[in-house]
């Protein structure tokens, strides 16, 4: 009897992608997390939860920006609501190998709390077969040297949205020099307002990213693995959220 009646509460199907479409528009993060479980544990497929439910979502969010129904704080929103089902799912739609290709230190920069973009950077180096430490936002350039010498990573991930965080990026380098350290590490950053010319030339990295693709294929040529960045469905789930936060930059 006991289960028949823990069956009978299950949300179905049909509830599943419908939740998962209202709560991802509505920028509810663990609504969205709690259907996704839910949907994985009954053994509904994680592309069509992607594709029938969570991606029509984005679409129907870009649609309420552009007539002014939603502004950029419901669209920070529904981008965290989608990036929370994309944590559950990446391990279903990027297979990766049994041992990892090589270790990432990632963080926002001191004074910067944004991580959208970090964070989709991280699924995709994981979906590349890294394994990544985050260091989360508000990075201080000591907290980076630490990182750096305690886990000996092969690359150092650094995200910068504002325009008055940018210089933390150069600040950071500098500390790995004064540390000795920054021959042992790659450097990649970027972000919203962050170019190549600031990020290599001015700031000292090895290579600016525009996007988590471009950030996992760098990642993957700079330790002498070939390939590209994850594709499919992951990739299609990632681009579609830069896509996105792309309007609340501009």
């Amino acid at each position: 009897m006991l289960d028949a009646a823990a069956s009978a509460s299950l949300p179905t199907a049909e509830e599943i992608y419908q939740g998962l479409f209202d709560n991802t528009v509505l920028g509810k993060v663990p609504d969205v997390k709690a259907l996704t479980q839910a949907g994985l544990a009954q053994g509904m497929d994680p592309v069509k939860l992607l594709y029938d439910a969570l991606l029509p979502a984005l679409q129907e969010v870009g649609r309420r920006f552009e007539t002014g129904e939603f502004f950029v704080p419901e669209m920070l929103m529904s981008a965290r609501a989608m990036q929370g089902a994309l944590n559950l799912l990446r391990p279903l739609l990027a297979a990766k190998g049994e041992k990892s290709i090589g270790k990432v230190v990632m963080g926002t920069v001191k004074g910067d709390v944004h991580d959208i973009g970090k964070n989709l950077c991280n699924i995709m180096l994981e979906g590349a077969g890294f394994e990544v430490i985050d260091l989360g936002v508000n990075t201080a350039p000591e907290k980076f040297v630490d990182a750096v010498r305690t886990h000996q990573p092969h690359i150092l991930g650094m995200s910068a949205f504002l325009t008055t965080t940018m210089p933390m990026i150069k600040v950071t380098v500098e500390a790995l020099k004064k540390a000795e350290l920054r021959d042992t590490v790659k450097v990649l950053a970027g972000g919203a307002p962050v170019t190549d010319d600031y990020a290599v030339r001015l700031s000292g990295a090895d290579a600016y990213c525009p996007d988590a693709s471009a950030t996992a294929r760098k990642a993957k040529e700079l330790v002498g693995v070939a390939g590209e960045a994850p594709g499919g469905a992951l990739a299609v789930a990632v681009k579609a959220v830069e896509q996105m936060m792309g309007n609340v930059e501009e």
